[in-house]
């Protein structure tokens, strides 16, 4: 699953930790160029010194700013004359029953989730139309399929992420660029992390736990996605561990 990516202009948003960290090491193994953004600069050139990457490959980028992943997409073209992939990665999962009203966290989710792959395919595709080429991969997830309770905001970002996808995909098709959607299941990440209220973040843990495959798993999918020749179009992938069943 690494052919076609040797050489290939990767950018990659929330790729300081987990399934972002994962497909950064996954596809420089594979002999991609990254550029790599996310908001822990530190983490992120740690990163791209380990990969051997240059220090101009590691941009600070909060999606949530539409000129900081503008900044991303054009160091990449700076640095390398093009971008052949955009992977929209960053993402927040700050799971809560409506009825605890956490509007903070609703409006962090639609600003990650939602707007910043909005941000991501407005910096990218006008470089894509112009060379006529590129790929887009977006990251939903099997919420985006499957709602639960707790979930609801969640669930609705990741399914908008989805449609925005479907979307782009029929948009694009004159230019020869190329959509997917990847929606995971319980993998290994930081998500739960970012849960604000201690029961329910306690809850996700434990399922995380018992049910989380690898992050590697992510880069894996990514990677196959990507590494079709150009004339397959991958447009959606969905992938739980086995032993989860919702």
């Amino acid at each position: 699953m690494t052919e076609n990516i040797a050489g290939k202009i990767i950018v990659i948003t929330g790729a300081s930790s987990g399934l972002g960290e994962a497909a950064a090491r996954h596809l420089a193994a594979a002999g991609a160029k990254l550029v790599l953004g996310a908001r822990r600069l530190d983490r992120l050139q740690a990163l791209a010194a380990d990969l051997g990457l240059g220090d101009d490959a590691a941009v600070e980028t909060d999606v949530t700013d539409a000129v900081q992943v503008q900044a991303l997409v054009d160091r990449a073209v700076a640095l390398h004359g093009r971008i052949d992939v955009l992977i929209n990665n960053a993402g927040l999962m700050p799971h809560s029953p409506l009825e605890r009203r956490k509007i903070a966290d609703w409006d962090r989710m639609i600003d990650v989730n939602l707007k910043g792959t909005l941000y991501g395919i407005a910096a990218a595709l006008p470089h894509m139309t112009a060379q006529k080429s590129g790929h887009i991969i977006n990251v939903s997830s099997v919420a985006g399929h499957k709602v639960r309770p707790g979930s609801a905001v969640y669930a609705a970002t990741k399914a908008a992420v989805r449609m925005l996808s479907e979307g782009l995909r029929m948009e694009v098709k004159p230019y020869n660029i190329r959509t997917t959607i990847v929606s995971p299941g319980a993998v290994s990440s930081e998500l739960a992390q970012s849960i604000t209220e201690p029961d329910i973040a306690a809850g996700m843990n434990d399922f995380y736990e018992k049910n989380a495959i690898s992050a590697d798993s992510f880069a894996r999918v990514v990677a196959f996605a990507i590494s079709q020749p150009e004339d397959m179009d991958v447009n959606e992938i969905l992938f739980r561990p086995t032993v989860q069943e919702l």
